[in-house]
């Protein structure tokens, strides 16, 4: 069936006829032209869906934005017939700004692409700084040369797509090829952002979360060791109050014993006083 369909498709009627031939001929040429369209729709959309559902599925749980740079790359650049490919992130730590290379696929830093660009800075930050797709076909001799063991050459297409997050530019995604980029591929990786986006707004919250969450215990240790250290201290300073009490109790019993002292001394002068008295 496939085969005949192909037949079809490769053919239309060619018929010298006037009047109901004639316009018979024309509608038949129009319903293969149609069906060819269709098809042809049908299998675009076809491939659309599966190589989203794959990306989806294998994005699913995700927790480290390494991993997922380097698996998309690696995923991504034979489905779109890519040979060159980088992937920058939004690092808003930084003030200003900044993008930072995260992956990169068959690159060896050629040209002016750098580990860290300003937003406005080349094509990637542009992108960035805009938040609109860049298109390059006939690029320039000079501008990048993908090369293997074998030699090396200039890409024919060049496309700089934002990834974004509710407005917001998570990271950039450059891809070259050799071939033009096609209308089919560029909804794909139009499509395919989103789904990165979300996912790179997703593990950056998990990891802003992590990150609260050692601090937090962090602050809890923090304070379990100065109660800890108070409790010391106030243990200290009772025993320190007991040792005072018990000192202040032996002055008071050395003030007796002193006052007792006193007073017989002062019992027996009496004494002798009135011993010398009665002998006079």
């Amino acid at each position: 069936l496939s085969r005949g369909l192909g037949d079809v498709y490769k053919r239309q009627i060619a018929l010298e006829a006037q009047g109901e031939m004639a316009a018979l001929k024309d509608n038949s040429n129009e319903m293969i032209r149609n069906l060819k369209d269709t098809t042809l729709k049908n299998s675009e959309q076809d491939w659309l869906k599966t190589n989203l559902a794959k990306f989806s599925r294998m994005l699913q749980g995700q927790k480290e934005l390494l991993t997922v740079g380097r698996l998309i790359l690696s995923e991504l650049a034979p489905v779109v017939t890519a040979q060159h490919a980088v992937f920058y992130i939004l690092d808003s730590a930084t003030e200003p700004a900044r993008l930072t290379l995260l992956a990169s696929y068959a690159h060896k830093g050629q040209g002016t692409v750098g580990q860290h660009l300003a937003l406005g800075e080349g094509l990637v930050g542009q992108c960035a700084l805009e938040k609109q797709k860049i298109l390059l076909t006939n690029v320039p001799p000079d501008y990048i040369r993908i090369s293997s063991g074998l030699g090396s050459a200039t890409p024919q297409s060049i496309i700089v797509l934002p990834i974004l997050f509710e407005g917001l530019v998570k990271g950039v995604l450059e891809l070259a090829s050799f071939e033009r980029f096609n209308p089919t591929h560029q909804a794909f990786l139009d499509q395919l952002t989103e789904s990165i986006g979300i996912v790179l707004n997703t593990i950056e919250a998990n990891m802003r979360t992590e990150e609260l969450l050692k601090q937090s215990q962090s602050l809890a240790q923090e304070l379990q060791s100065q109660q800890q250290e108070l409790q010391n201290t106030n243990q200290e300073l009772q025993e320190k109050a007991g040792l005072l009490a018990h000192q202040n109790q032996e002055v008071e019993r050395k003030n007796q014993e002193v006052e007792q002292a006193r007073q017989a001394l002062e019992e027996k002068a009496k004494q002798l006083a009135l011993t010398s008295k009665y002998k006079s």
